[in-house]
């Protein structure tokens, strides 16, 4: 009797012996140059918060990231916390702080105050949005204020010569039009004086890959760096997803079937996912990487050190 495993005739040997062959991704030995790495904080709303999101800074401060971005809520909901984390960060680290800066409720007069806020405390880098309205409302522009991001840039570059980062959507923002209307959105944000792009988080390399290929074909030259989100919670991710119109693959919801109460698992699922995404980009050519922390360190210096960014400290 067959059993499948061995013999003339077995399914599993003829499977083995005439299936398509994989080679392995390849590896970087330590006398090349590891990608450069940039990492997403949120400001805390309480007390507790704040110690999490600064043991994550001090953690993941080693790492010498090319600069660290701080988010804002909202509606511009956490502004106040926003400046006073990036402050901080510029007064008490070596980190190189990125502040996040939206359209939303604020005139121009207003934006541009807290863009020289920004940089006469030392902050020379903004990450321009346009920005979330409030929960339940649609975003209309402030009659006085900025009315889209492209604009954003365009001011800011009249208040100071900032380095800009702006947003890019592999697969498509959720209010865009059209993928070409949203590849010229891109392209006038770029345009008005951005110096890279940071994509929303996804899961398929071959999302970004693909997108690389239109912005190529749309005239888009500067640098898109790819959105990485480690992710352990797949009814936060759900949540996320809905909003910023990031897809989830079947593959991936698979994978974290049947883990709601092992915490520990899912955070080595998510190492695995998350270091081969990135692994497989890496391969490609792509040498820059933007990390989603959410303020929880540990995945995102693991998946470094996969690629070999090594601590300064060592």
């Amino acid at each position: 009797m067959d059993d499948g495993t061995a013999g003339s005739g077995s399914p599993t040997l003829e499977r083995w012996l005439t299936g398509p062959r994989f080679a392995a991704l390849p590896t970087r030995n330590a006398a090349q140059q590891p990608p450069l790495l940039s990492f997403e904080f949120f400001p805390p709303k309480t007390e507790a918060l704040e110690q999490q999101l600064w043991t994550c800074i001090r953690r993941l401060e080693p790492l010498g990231p090319r600069f660290v971005s701080v988010t804002y809520g909202a509606g511009g909901t956490t502004r106040q916390r926003t400046h006073a984390t990036v402050a901080r960060i510029v007064q008490e680290t070596a980190l190189i702080p990125a502040a996040h800066l939206t359209c939303v409720g604020a005139t121009c007069t207003e934006v541009d105050e807290v863009a020289r806020q920004y940089w006469d405390a030392g902050v020379r880098h903004i990450v321009a949005l346009r920005g979330d309205p409030p929960p339940g409302e649609i975003y209309c522009a402030h009659p006085e204020g900025y009315a889209y991001a492209a604009d954003l840039v365009a001011g800011l570059k009249r208040v100071a010569p900032f380095e800009i980062s702006v947003a890019a959507y592999p697969e498509l923002h959720p209010q865009a039009q059209s993928r070409m209307a949203d590849l010229d959105n891109l392209k006038r944000k770029l345009d008005a004086g951005a110096n890279r792009a940071i994509t929303n988080f996804f899961f398929d390399g071959s999302v970004f890959l693909r997108f690389l290929d239109l912005c190529l074909a749309a005239g888009i030259t500067a640098p898109v760096v790819p959105g990485i989100m480690p992710v352990t919670n797949l009814a936060g991710l759900r949540r996320m997803s809905a909003l910023s119109g990031a897809s989830i693959p079947e593959w991936l919801a698979h994978m974290f079937e049947g883990l709601d109460d092992d915490p520990d698992t899912r955070r080595m699922v998510a190492a695995v996912v998350a270091a081969e995404q990135v692994r497989l980009l890496q391969a490609n050519g792509i040498d820059e990487f933007h990390f989603y922390t959410l303020n929880r360190p540990e995945l995102t210096y693991a998946i470094s050190h996969i690629l070999g960014v090594r601590s300064r400290l060592a």
